[in-house]
């Protein structure tokens, strides 16, 4: 059976260590600081965004991967021969899946399988590992996208934002908006829906308050979701902030795996500092089940 390689592009956020735990190899998207362009966590990172983004009151420009540096990293297991699943941020918020598309068809390798993820951050991640766990099992890379692929909507991904100053200067929202929203210490929850984000609840008071709701709000969810994992991943909070966060979760006695991780630059520049989410898959509808009498009658009308 061929070797499945899981390749990613660096908005899924996982951490250093599940990288390498999982061997997930990871193509960087690019951010555009002072019309000089910079790999995701690789030339740049979030706390010298914040810094840049501060210094010139402007948020910097992101684009998709380039094709140079996808080749570079997925030209290995192209010359081995491996099925290769690379893992995009949603087609509606980036062109990186077309970028792998193109290298698909220059390169005339169709043994490459594209998975727009229809998310983003660890909303990718979490599909990422699961589709790790399902290679290591000796699964094959179609049953591995069959399998992702109707999950895909089991995924839920939110986040508490601090400040909407960020998405007010990348024209996300209007100045008048983020000054009111920080005035009157408005947090929103961002939810990823159908691979756009939109705006649900509205927290107030302190952030560290509005996050304790926030998990609040998640629990009923929390307490009946695929427990194999889940991740808390933010843009540099506070530790004692994220201790609080893990503990609330921690206290339900549910999930096997509760992972910490840190947004990368992408996620950053658009949402800021102190924003919040905890990401996680929920368990999939199981098929009603029919009454043999039922079952019977069908049978008979299908004669």
């Amino acid at each position: 059976m061929k070797k499945v390689q899981i390749v990613a592009d660096s908005t899924c956020d996982l951490s250093k260590e599940l990288i390498e735990k999982y061997n997930i190899a990871i193509i960087p998207l690019c951010i555009i600081m002072d019309d000089k362009s910079y790999f995701d966590g690789v030339e740049v990172t979030p706390p010298e965004i914040f810094e840049w983004a501060n210094k010139n009151k402007t948020t910097p420009k992101t684009s998709a991967a380039s094709i140079t540096k996808a080749k570079e990293i997925m030209q290995p297991f192209i010359d081995n021969g491996d099925d290769i699943i690379f893992f995009g941020i949603s087609t509606k918020m980036s062109g990186t899946c077309g970028v792998i598309k193109i290298l698909r068809e220059q390169e005339e390798y169709d043994r490459i399988f594209i998975i727009d993820s229809y998310n983003l951050s660890t909303g990718i991640g979490l599909q990422v590992l699961r589709a790790a766990d399902l290679a290591e099992q000796g699964v094959s890379a179609e049953d591995i996208v069959a399998d992702i692929e109707g999950r895909k909507d089991n995924v839920r991904a939110s986040f508490v934002i601090d400040t909407l100053t960020y998405l007010a200067r990348g024209g996300r929202c209007t100045a008048l908006t983020a000054l009111m929203a920080n005035t009157l210490r408005l947090h929103p929850m961002i939810v990823v829906r159908d691979g756009t984000m939109g705006v649900t609840k509205k927290y107030t008071g302190k952030i560290d308050v509005a996050l304790g709701k926030y998990v609040e709000d998640l629990k009923k969810d929390l307490a009946t979701a695929d427990k194999r994992r889940v991740f808390i991943t933010h843009s540099g909070c506070k530790d004692a902030t994220v201790q609080a966060i893990y503990d609330k979760i921690a206290a339900l006695e549910y999930f096997e795996e509760i992972n910490i991780t840190t947004a990368g630059g992408v996620i950053s520049s658009h949402c800021g500092p102190n924003t919040l989410g905890v990401l996680f898959y929920t368990l999939p509808e199981e098929p009603a089940e029919v009454p043999a009498e039922t079952e019977e009658a069908v049978a008979e009308a299908t004669v």
